[in-house]
């Protein structure tokens, strides 16, 4: 099929972009190269991709009708997966505006070019986040979400309302992912998993905020990348539009001292700790019900945390992750 795909040189879209090509779709990516994190490591994302038939990059940002135009020119869709966001909960307090902008505004830009160009199929990438402050662990997509925790987590929501105005209007065909601290190869470099690795193998201090007994749902790319595949593909054999939502986690929760625990034993390094109190907006735990998504995409993730962590130490330790 033909993929329109947002936010293709990021950490889960470059592993995405890189799938879809290896089982022969057609795959348009664009990002805009925010400076949210440097050029030169998005760039890095693309190497595989770089003059692989069935990839072609266009550069551009989903604020802008223009940009979104071309690309969805250029790709002539069957689906568009929308990856493109601004990222993390503590940066979006400090900016929440532009948060809104890019995350809410784009997503509705996204929308209008899916209804402009004939585009029947989205699928957008939503967030543990939206699960709010009062929500029930194991979280469950019933869950109202009605409560958010930071301008982050309420674009995130926005984006999975909008689009099922969109599917209540227009019939567009909407599948949002929830997706669950994704780690693995490519990870950010503001993200914990990456941040600690860096600091830890260069003798450096890391911060810890609260009393290290917040817990996440850690969960490796490559079973995000199953998930999102076979939702896609959930869409292309479906008869008539649908609105879902699922979500994709690791179904088991890491304590912030047992990553760290984990991190140092792979790297053979003892941590120095800097205390720090909570930070406001940061979730005490979560954890991914993944009964749904397991009953209607076969959605079975296969890392566990200790088998991960050995990994990405190991692609920290090589030529690729050393240049990050």
């Amino acid at each position: 099929m033909r993929v329109l795909l947002t936010g293709a040189a990021g950490f889960i879209g470059s592993h995405l972009a890189e799938r879809l090509c290896a089982r022969g779709d057609e795959v348009v990516g664009f990002d805009n190269f925010d400076a949210f994190y440097p050029r030169a490591i998005k760039e890095r994302n693309l190497t595989a991709l770089a003059g692989r038939p069935g990839f072609t990059l266009v550069e551009g940002d989903v604020t802008s009708a223009a940009d979104l135009a071309s690309a969805f020119g250029a790709a002539r869709p069957d689906v568009v997966v929308h990856l493109a966001a601004l990222a993390g909960v503590r940066p979006s307090i400090a900016a929440p505006l532009r948060y809104g902008e890019v995350n809410v505004i784009g997503t509705q830009r996204v929308l209008e070019a899916c209804a402009a160009h004939g585009v029947r199929r989205l699928v957008f990438a939503s967030s543990s986040s939206v699960y709010g402050v009062d929500s029930a662990v194991p979280f469950r997509e019933s869950d109202p979400c009605g409560r958010p925790a930071s301008p982050y987590a309420s674009t995130k929501r926005s984006g999975e309302l909008i689009t099922f105005v969109a599917h209540h209007l227009q019939q567009l065909d909407v599948t949002c992912l929830r997706f669950f601290t994704v780690y693995g190869p490519r990870q950010r470099p503001d993200l914990a998993i990456h941040k600690f690795t860096r600091l830890i193998d260069a003798g450096r201090a890391i911060e810890l905020y609260g009393d290290g007994s917040t817990s996440r749902d850690y969960t490796w790319v490559d079973d995000t990348i199953d998930g999102t595949v076979a939702a896609i593909d959930e869409q292309a054999r479906a008869r008539v539009p649908g609105y879902r939502i699922y979500n994709l986690g690791g179904s088991r929760t890491t304590s912030l001292m047992r990553l760290v625990e984990l991190i140092s034993h792979a790297l053979g390094k003892k941590p120095a700790i800097e205390w720090r109190p909570e930070q406001p907006g940061d979730m005490r735990r979560t954890l991914a019900d993944l009964t749904l998504s397991g009953m209607k995409l076969g959605y079975a993730p296969r890392v566990a945390i200790e088998d991960g962590i050995a990994r990405f130490v190991s692609w920290f330790k090589s030529p690729d992750g050393s240049a990050a």
